[in-house]
C-alpha cells in the first residue's frame, strides 16, 4: 500500500467524514507530517506550514501539482475539518494572527502526530480509540448536526419522517400540513421527493392504479396528493430556487400522465410572496399558486375552473 492509501486509511480510522477520505486530504496529512513517498510514519514531524507550503510539498514529494486556485479548496475542504477533528492547530506561534493572513500556518497537534507515529504497530488501534474518546469522531459530530437540522414531517398515522435539511423540504412539509387540510381535505400523500432519499414517500400500488408510472428518470412533480372521493390528483411543485409549473413543465407532466384517468390539478407552491414574484411570469395558465406565508389563500391563474381539473 502506498503512502497516500495509508494516509486515507488513517483518516478513515480517525473518523473523518467521507468527503475528507480522499487523495487531497491524504496528501495534506502527509505534508503536515513531513512524510515523503518512501518515508516512515514513525518519523512523522510537526512543521508549521502555510497552504502554499503544503501544496509545494505535494508537488515536490508526490508529483501532484495542484493549481493555484485550489488553495481555498484545500483550506475549506480539508484543513478546516482537520482543525475540527483536532488533528491540526492554526497559528500556534501566534493565535491572534488573522486567518486570511498570508502568514497563517498549520501544525499537527501533539496527539495527532503520536497516532501517526504508531501507524503500522500494534498500539495504533488503541491510540485511535483513545483519541476518539477524547475528541470524538468528526463524522459522528457532523451526522448529529445534520440530524438536528432535518425537517420533521408528521404523517397521517402519527409517525414522523425526517427529511434532509433545507428550504425546499420546509416548503414540502408546509404543503402537506397546511395546504392539504384546507384545499384537499382527506387527500392521500402518494408521492414526495427528497434530494437525499429520492422517493421519500412513494405509494407504488396507488400510483400504478392511477397509471402514474415511476421510472428511474421520471419527471414527476415534487408532491402528488390524491383525493379519492373526487378522483383528483394534485400535482404540486415546491419552488424555492427553480421549477414552477410553467407551460413547458405542464406539457411534460401531461405527456407523462397521458394514461391517467384522474382529474389533474396543478399547484405551484412558494414559501413567500417574494419567491412567487420571481417566477410569476413563468407560471402556466389554468394552474394555481399557493404561498406558505398565506396558507388560506390561492392565486388563480385564469381559466374557466377554480381549483378543479380541466377536460383534456
Amino acid at each position: 500500500m502506498g503512502k497516500i492509501d495509508e494516509a486515507i486509511e488513517i483518516l478513515t480510522s480517525l473518523g473523518l467524514p467521507r468527503s475528507q477520505q480522499n487523495e487531497r486530504s491524504a496528501l495534506t496529512l502527509l505534508a503536515l507530517a513531513g512524510i515523503p513517498a518512501k518515508g516512515r510514519w514513525a518519523k512523522a514531524q510537526r512543521p508549521m506550514l502555510r497552504i502554499w507550503d503544503i501544496m509545494g510539498y505535494m508537488r515536490d514529494q508526490y508529483r501532484r501539482n495542484y493549481a493555484a486556485n485550489t488553495r481555498e479548496t484545500i483550506r475549506r475542504q480539508t484543513i478546516h475539518q482537520f482543525e475540527q477533528a483536532r488533528l491540526v492547530d492554526r497559528n500556534p506561534d501566534d493565535p491572534s494572527r488573522p486567518t486570511n493572513s498570508g502568514k497563517t500556518v498549520y501544525q499537527l497537534t501533539p496527539d495527532a502526530v503520536e497516532i501517526l507515529r504508531k501507524y503500522g504497530t500494534r498500539s495504533f488501534n488503541s491510540a485511535v480509540d483513545s483519541f476518539i474518546s477524547n475528541f470524538g469522531a468528526l463524522k459522528q459530530v457532523y451526522s448529529g448536526t445534520q440530524a438536528a437540522l432535518r425537517v420533521p414531517l408528521k404523517m397521517a398515522d402519527g409517525s414522523k419522517l425526517f427529511l434532509s435539511p433545507g428550504r425546499h423540504n420546509q416548503l414540502q412539509v408546509a404543503v402537506i400540513e397546511n395546504f392539504g387540510p384546507v384545499f384537499a381535505p382527506g387527500a392521500e400523500l402518494l408521492y414526495l421527493g427528497d434530494a437525499e432519499l429520492k422517493h421519500a414517500i412513494c405509494d407504488l400500488k396507488q400510483l400504478e392504479f392511477l397509471s402514474i408510472k415511476i421510472t428511474e428518470h421520471d419527471k414527476l412533480p415534487d408532491l402528488i396528493l390524491y383525493l379519492r372521493n373526487k378522483n383528483w390528483v394534485f400535482l404540486i411543485e415546491a419552488v424555492t430556487s427553480h421549477g414552477p409549473v410553467s407551460p413547458k413543465r405542464h406539457h411534460e407532466i401531461e405527456a407523462m400522465l397521458k394514461s391517467c384517468t384522474a382529474g389533474r390539478i396543478y399547484i405551484t407552491a412558494f414559501l413567500t410572496i417574494a419567491d412567487f414574484r420571481k417566477f410569476a411570469a413563468d407560471i402556466a395558465w389554468e394552474t394555481e399558486v399557493w404561498i406558505a406565508d398565506h396558507p388560506e389563500h390561492l392565486i388563480h391563474f385564469n381559466g374557466p375552473r377554480f381549483l378543479g381539473p380541466y377536460e383534456r
